[in-house]
């Protein structure tokens, strides 16, 4: 399967994507743990079917340490007991940051306030920014149907 645009090679894609890269980086480098970095843009990838993300963010987690037992967990956190309870409210805030669709009052105070509870201000903001870069990207990956596997550990940095 080979996706609907080259994205890499479409020099107006490849333009956009130069800015949008510059913007994950200031994510990445932030003080948001790398843990919560990887279970964020993993979950955020799950609800958006976006299976190109899903396989690298999963990869990336899994070489930076994170157990396969997490990683399986992900989708069913509510249920699981590994994830801490920081982890939990991040992961609460990124399934109501992307399916914004569905929750008519957007993230509602509630997920907000336990995510306040858990992190500063430089990490929340961090945090809001990781979803939207998720979404921006899940997006981009979906549209253009870019195939998932065959990503490796580090492939872009």
């Amino acid at each position: 399967m080979d996706a609907r645009l080259n994205l890499f090679e479409n020099r107006t894609a490849a333009k956009m994507l130069i800015y949008v890269t510059s913007a994950g980086k200031v994510i990445t480098d932030s003080a948001l743990p790398n843990a919560t970095q990887q279970l964020v843009a993993l979950r955020a990838s799950q609800i958006n079917g976006c299976g190109f993300c899903t396989d690298m963010h999963t990869k990336d987690a899994a070489v930076a340490g994170e157990t396969q037992q997490r990683l399986n967990l992900v989708a069913a956190w509510r249920e699981a007991t590994v994830f801490t309870e920081a982890e939990r409210a991040a992961l609460e805030l990124t399934e109501q940051g992307t399916r914004i669709a569905d929750a008519a009052g957007g993230v509602s105070d509630e997920v907000w306030a336990k995510a306040v509870k858990h992190y500063d201000e430089d990490q929340l903001a961090a945090l809001v920014c990781l979803i939207a870069f998720m979404n921006t990207v899940n997006r981009l990956n979906v549209i253009i149907r870019q195939p998932a596997g065959d990503y490796q550990p580090g492939q872009f940095r």
